[in-house]
């Protein structure tokens, strides 16, 4: 005996399509989410106690990233400068300018300007500084153009996938040493060619297979591998 009439079987079979659409429209929309700048800060300009503009002092008055990141070649963490450093300028320039007063309070009290980190990455991530220098890689390939922001944004998501894209790849990334720090590298061409022990390199192809070789990187199978980053 039919106990339910045959239109049921047209509802049953539009209920089973609608779960999946349902489920696959709220998978892609938490996908959407992992990725966007609510999750990953990314673009967001965090509030921070004084308005420093990298722009300002990287690009107006040139000054150097390793003046204030002072351990970034030899440590892990690229280091948040000391007022020290900020009064070695400050003592004789713009001396009373209320925006400088906590630089100045911090001077005198000793304690440290409480600053928010804008590159962030979960404690579970091993992450070293100094080697991605030895190895060629610029400050504006992970921080974006430091020398362009008035206040300072993550560039890039941080998140796994975003640092899988170089290392997969690091012939792509991988420059000079001796232009790691210059904001405004360009890479090889046939009109701007890049010297390197006497060889010309006008593609960063070439440029960036000798420059694997000759700073000994490891492949791409090691530096991919989970106990790279996941320690």
């Amino acid at each position: 005996m039919q106990i339910f009439p045959r239109s049921s079987n047209a509802i049953s079979k539009a209920s089973i399509v609608g779960v999946i659409v349902i489920v696959a429209t709220l998978f892609w929309f938490l996908m959407q989410l992992q990725g966007s700048p609510y999750v990953t800060w990314q673009g967001v300009r965090k509030a921070q106690p004084i308005p420093f503009s990298h722009q300002h002092h990287v690009t107006g008055l040139g000054i150097d990233c390793r003046y204030c990141h002072t351990s970034v070649e030899t440590s892990s963490f690229a280091g948040i400068p000391p007022t020290k450093t900020c009064m070695n300028c400050h003592s004789q320039i713009w001396t009373n300018a209320q925006m400088l007063e906590p630089v100045r309070a911090s001077y005198r009290s000793g304690e440290s300007i409480q600053w928010t980190r804008v590159n962030q990455l979960p404690d579970f991530v091993y992450f070293n500084h100094s080697i991605h220098i030895v190895k060629g890689i610029g400050c504006n390939d992970c921080h974006g153009p430091v020398d362009q922001m008035p206040l300072m944004y993550q560039a890039g998501s941080l998140q796994m996938q975003w640092c899988l894209d170089c290392h997969r790849d690091p012939e792509k990334h991988i420059r000079p040493r001796d232009q790691v720090f210059n904001m405004r590298y360009e890479q090889p061409s046939s009109s701007a060619p890049v010297q390197i022990d006497g060889v010309s390199y006008s593609d960063q192809e070439s440029l960036g297979a000798a420059l694997t070789k000759k700073y000994q990187l490891r492949t791409v199978q090691d530096i991919t591998s989970c106990n790279t980053c996941h320690r």
